[in-house]
């Protein structure tokens, strides 16, 4: 069963509470995706580690609310939604664009506590500086199935399975167009260390963008490659809960 986060209302999906000095971990989806892209990771996780998933308007239970059009913004409110927790350390984790979210929600949450996230970790996603989706919302729909397919590596895919990816296009095609005009503001690095994961063949990211990340946190810095392209999470769930787990309870 799904239970909101605390005071986060719509906002964040916990599918396995945990007790409250349990690390918390804040997981930001993809382009297009929804809070239960971490189902699988919360079950693996559990119980040490609790996961938080950040559900954006625009998909399933929020379908009816629109899209935010602006990656500051969308980080601005869900760090303003996040409950805090007393006494329970936490880290950040986005996949994609939710690696670009999760880098700004830390950034918020680091201005706004004494303290900081025991880490950033983020997969499938170039360094902020390097991030950006070259007008990919703007293509027709046939070639945008074909994009996302291609991105994960995953054929063609049938008449139903398209279908039902066109379901998503306006969240999908709203959360490109966020990306596109995606320009990180000048700030002080992160405190916290930083934990970059990505798929040796991700047509979306190479290791040199990967590796630019390292600009962006004084903390220690941590890039490892996995085999896969886009989805490898999903592709190697055991492996990536304990690269997950380890960057989490790093002390």
């Amino acid at each position: 069963m799904t239970a909101p986060s605390g005071d986060a209302g719509d906002w964040v999906r916990v599918f396995r509470p945990g007790g409250p000095s349990v690390p918390r971990l804040i997981c930001l989806p993809d382009a297009g995706a929804a809070a239960n892209a971490f189902f699988p990771l919360s079950a693996a996780l559990a119980p040490g580690i609790e996961v938080h998933a950040v559900q954006y308007p625009g998909r399933q239970d929020r379908v009816a609310e629109p899209c935010a059009e602006d990656i500051g913004e969308l980080a601005d409110r869900v760090t303003g939604a996040l409950a805090l927790w007393e006494g329970a350390p936490f880290a950040v984790y986005g996949h994609g664009m939710g690696a670009v979210v999760g880098f700004e929600v830390a950034r918020r949450l680091e201005q706004a506590l004494t303290g900081s996230p025991v880490a950033l970790i983020v997969s499938g996603c170039p360094a902020p500086s390097r991030s950006g989706t070259a007008g990919l919302h703007l293509l027709p729909d046939q070639d945008l199935v074909a994009e996302l397919y291609s991105q994960r590596a995953a054929g063609s895919p049938g008449a139903r399975d398209a279908e039902l990816l066109k379901a998503t296009f306006p969240a999908i095609r709203a959360d490109f167009r966020a990306l596109a005009a995606y320009r990180p503001e000048p700030a002080p690095p992160l405190r916290c260390p930083v934990t970059v994961l990505v798929g040796d063949s991700d047509p979306t990211v190479s290791l040199d963008e990967a590796r630019d990340w390292h600009e962006y946190t004084t903390g220690p810095f941590d890039l490892q490659v996995f085999p896969g392209g886009h989805g490898f999470p999903e592709a190697r769930p055991e492996e990536f809960a304990e690269v997950v787990t380890a960057a989490v309870r790093r002390r």
